[in-house]
């Protein structure tokens, strides 16, 4: 076997080792590149129409402007009842009554989205007068009536127009309010619900 000399074996060594490198390198380039990664996006469309909806807070639907006449009348007794005095106010209210669904109070569990069918149905809460105020620009007294013997009563016109507030919210159910803001709610809120890209919106109600 022939011999190397010692400078002949050190430079054989180091070609050994560049070509154990070469082949290391070459060996770890061949593995195929790790793919990214990929995420799998889940569309949960409840949360975002619950919030959607909600957002529009107290829906003011629907608005009835209305008027009355009220006649408050304080009838008093002197003299062991022996006499009878009256203090009257004639108040002549202008007002308006505001009803509609407060969608503030709306539940997860109040939508419910088919996302293959692309059908949202909405439970809302039932419709409620929001609040009746007079119009104090027009609400005036238009007459004020005391008996001699009367006293006046010096907080008449302030029941009186408390008593208007009343009677124009009671004259605002009887022509059918709540259900001129349910119908009002549910053009709103299903127009919204459409305009999220959903076909079909039904709406329920508590």
């Amino acid at each position: 076997m022939a011999k190397l000399l010692p400078g002949a074996a050190g430079a054989l060594l180091i070609v050994a080792a560049s070509v154990a490198a070469s082949v290391a390198t070459t060996a770890y380039t061949a593995r195929p590149a790790p793919s990214a990664s990929t995420a799998t996006t889940v569309v949960r469309p409840t949360p975002n129409v619950l919030r959607s909806v909600q957002e529009l807070a107290r829906l003011e639907s629907v608005t009835f402007h209305m008027e009355r006449v009220i006649d408050l009348r304080e009838e008093q007794e002197h003299a062991f009842g022996l006499v009878h005095a009256e203090d009257s106010i004639l108040l002549v209210a202008v007002g308006e009554v505001i009803a509609g669904v407060d969608l503030a109070s709306l539940r997860p569990e109040d939508v419910h989205v088919d996302r293959a069918s692309r059908q949202v149905t909405l439970t809302l809460p039932a419709p409620q007068i929001f609040h009746a105020r007079l119009d104090s620009e027009h609400t005036h007294v238009h007459s004020r009536s005391t008996d001699l013997l009367a006293r006046r009563a010096e907080g008449l016109e302030s029941r009186a127009r408390l008593e208007a507030e009343r009677s124009i919210t009671r004259g605002a159910l009887e022509s059918g309010i709540l259900e001129r803001a349910k119908t009002s709610a549910a053009h709103t809120v299903g127009s919204l619900v459409r305009g999220l890209g959903f076909g079909s919106v039904e709406i329920r109600w508590r």
